[in-house]
């Protein structure tokens, strides 16, 4: 027990979330078979509370109230007590999630909710105070009234866990259209851009209001509507959306990367702790930007958030950890602001350009309750080029300035006390911050992101992957935990068919077909097309899942219908492409109404419409031209290279290998005559007929 009073049956787990709780007074379990017996045993309620390691208010509550001996006291008396890290649970965490909003119309965490001794929901809310505040109750009221309500109206509470059940396996069919609907139209298209644009923010950028949480997917299909029918409308507000986010305080301007949300309409003051998935999603959207204006800036902050990545979130094994914590020294975003007096000692006599351009003001920028006076989040109010104009001098000069004063703060920040990391590896993430890395070297043609995306998928085959095609979704410290979950596959099979475009080696597409026939074999719900969330083999969830919203990270259903989509081009495999489009007509009615909810499905179903360009590169020596190929950006589209005779894939197959290597543009295999330089590709698929490969 070392030098601590308690200790309880986390301290042996990996993840930072549940050791972070190991020495509370509570007697916390982690989920398993022996808390699930001990209440069955003992007849007792299951409280199960919720949360991950970069999240405040789990933090806040933890600190009130399971720190605290007395109310821990009551917890380990009533209840049996079981903390979930919802990264290393997903599962778990959506079923309690969705009945914690039943019962209270929202969510969020931390997640508290009782169960019965068999698992089966029937109370719970998120964060409740120590004292009654708010018209919320205290915690210990809260514990005082349920088991009361346990001990002498048991058979209420039984039947009030049976009805939500229920009522998560009903909602659980969604409102799938179960009659075909014709979603493929043009018109369907552009309802999906107006109901985006009634929620455009047209002054900051973003979707919505405050709090504003990036959007990618939103971005992404407005940039690809603007590249398919030249609507200026929709570039403008993808573009203004991405530029208001790396201008502002959710961008960390000192050390790179990108915060969760923004608390505000501005993007200043974000909730500071940094996740993988976003940083990987954002870089995702930025590569194609990039790759459609070209714009340096959009190349400086890829380059500074993947140099962020490798610094502070890369283990040295090639995995990427999975979180920074918005808190150092109990203090939220401390790590990240700045008095103007701390930065003018840092910066000596430039302390004037660079304070002014990053809004680090005597004043201060965040005034907030709790914030001390005079704090500044760095952001930027106006472009170089004006600032030059407004100080008179040279941009060369002051971006100079600017990048010398940016090193200056971090290697000053580097010796402060750092936000807590949340180092497990999450299979998932890695995928998607995989396919960062190769969207990344597409747009740059860096060298280091390719290899980046190489060796990390090296790391997830050699410590992540299971007998067969099984894999476990979370490693640390060379010790593997939990099957995967759909997304962990999904996002996978999507990074190994992105390494294939950017390598020209095909294994990986064999890989990804693989991966394929295991999730239509192990997750598929055959009546509605769908997958389950979780594996057949997976027996300690009392209902299975399927996960249909794009939230935070794409769904894993939206992921397996794009995936399907493209491997049915790749493999000739018409009854994947039926598999995907049936997944995607029946959710029709729901992608048209709310987009922004349905992000990914609305860029596929987009694609369906336009129709997917078919772009092979056969001969000797490929690389440079594939990678001239890959810097353009060609939303929409398959592509696949090689320097020798290929029979197996349809792409391929019966093409000469020719020097200099030639371009092939095809529709449905049937292809025209190639070409030997991507601007004679660009001016084969900007001629009208080719510009819109509509599906008949």
């Amino acid at each position: 027990m070392g030098s601590h009073k308690y200790s309880n049956k986390l301290i042996d787990e990996t993840s930072p979330y549940l050791l972070q709780h190991a020495h509370n007074p509570v007697n916390w379990y982690p989920w398993g078979h022996e808390a699930l017996e001990k209440a069955r045993n003992e007849n007792k309620p299951i409280l199960v509370s919720i949360g991950y390691s970069a999240c405040h208010w789990c933090h806040v509550m933890e600190k009130e109230s399971f720190e605290n001996e007395e109310t821990a006291a009551i917890m380990n008396q009533h209840f049996v007590n079981i903390k979930i890290d919802r990264e290393e649970r997903p599962d778990l965490d959506h079923i309690y999630m969705d009945a914690v909003q039943a019962i209270s119309g929202s969510g969020g965490w931390p997640l508290n909710v009782f169960l019965t001794p068999d698992g089966k929901p029937f109370y719970g809310g998120t964060y409740f105070p120590p004292q009654r505040a708010f018209n919320r109750p205290s915690w210990r009221e809260v514990l005082a009234n349920v088991n009361k309500a346990f001990l002498e109206s048991r058979h209420e509470i039984d039947a009030q866990a049976e009805n939500l059940t229920e009522h998560l396996r009903r909602s659980n069919d969604f409102q799938l259209k179960k009659e075909e609907t014709n979603v493929f139209d043009k018109s369907t298209i552009d309802q999906v851009f107006y109901a985006i644009m009634k929620q455009a923010d047209k002054d900051w950028g973003g979707f919505g209001r405050a709090p504003k949480f990036p959007q990618t997917f939103t971005i992404q299909f407005l940039l690809r509507y603007h590249y398919l029918t030249r609507n200026e409308e929709a570039l403008q507000q993808a573009l203004l959306s991405l530029d208001k986010m790396v201008e502002g305080g959710i961008y960390d301007q000192v050390g790179g990367g990108f915060a969760r949300y923004s608390t505000d309409t501005e993007w200043l003051v974000p909730h500071f702790e940094k996740m993988l998935y976003d940083n990987a999603l954002l870089l995702i959207v930025l590569s194609e930007a990039y790759q459609l204006t070209k714009k340096e800036r959009y190349r400086e902050v890829m380059a500074e958030t993947i140099k962020f990545l490798q610094r502070e979130m890369l283990d040295k094994s090639g995995g990427f950890y999975s979180a920074l914590d918005a808190d150092s020294e109990g203090v939220e975003g401390k790590f990240y602001v700045w008095s103007k007096a701390e930065a003018e000692l840092i910066l000596g006599k430039d302390a004037d350009i660079v304070c002014e351009y990053f809004d680090i003001t005597a004043k201060g920028n965040w005034h907030e309750v709790g914030v001390p006076e005079g704090k500044s989040i760095p952001r930027i109010l106006m472009s170089i080029e004006k600032f030059s104009q407004k100080k008179k001098m040279d941009p060369k000069t002051i971006h100079e300035i600017i990048d010398q004063g940016k090193k200056k703060l971090l290697a000053a920040r580097s010796k402060k006390i750092r936000p807590g990391l949340d180092d497990k590896i999450i299979l998932g993430w890695n995928a998607l911050m995989n396919i960062a890395c190769s969207k990344a070297f597409a747009a740059t043609g860096v060298e280091e992101y390719k290899q980046l995306a190489i060796d990390n998928m090296q790391f997830l085959w050699r410590e992540l992957k299971k007998a067969g095609n099984e894999f476990h979704h979370t490693w640390k410290n060379n010790q593997v935990k939990y099957p995967a979950f759909l997304d962990d596959y999904a996002f996978l099979i999507s990074a190994l068919m992105n390494l294939q475009e950017i390598t020209g080696d095909r294994s990986w597409l064999t890989r990804a077909e693989e991966l394929n026939v295991f999730v239509i074999d192990q997750f598929s719900e055959e009546e509605s097309f769908m997958f389950y969330y979780t594996s057949v083999g997976q027996k300690d969830v009392i209902l299975r899942k399927k996960e249909l919203y794009d939230g935070a990270v794409p769904s894993g259903n939206s992921t397996m219908a794009f995936t399907l989509y493209h491997l049915s081009i790749l493999l000739d495999r018409q009854d994947w492409k039926n598999h995907s489009l049936h997944m995607v007509s029946s959710l029709g009615p729901l992608i048209t109404k709310y987009p922004t909810s349905f992000g990914v499905w609305a860029c596929l179903l987009q694609e369906i419409v336009y129709g997917t360009m078919e772009i092979a590169l056969t001969g000797a020596e490929f690389m440079p031209l594939l990678k001239e190929l890959l810097n353009q950006y060609l939303p929409n589209r398959v592509l696949m290279a090689s320097d020798r005779h290929e029979q197996s894939f349809p792409l391929l197959a019966g093409k000469p290998i020719t020097d200099p290597p030639s371009i092939w543009f095809c529709r449905d295999y049937s292809c025209q005559r190639p070409v030997n330089q991507v601007s004679e590709l660009i001016a084969l698929i900007n001629r009208g007929e080719n510009r819109e490969l509509i599906l008949n």
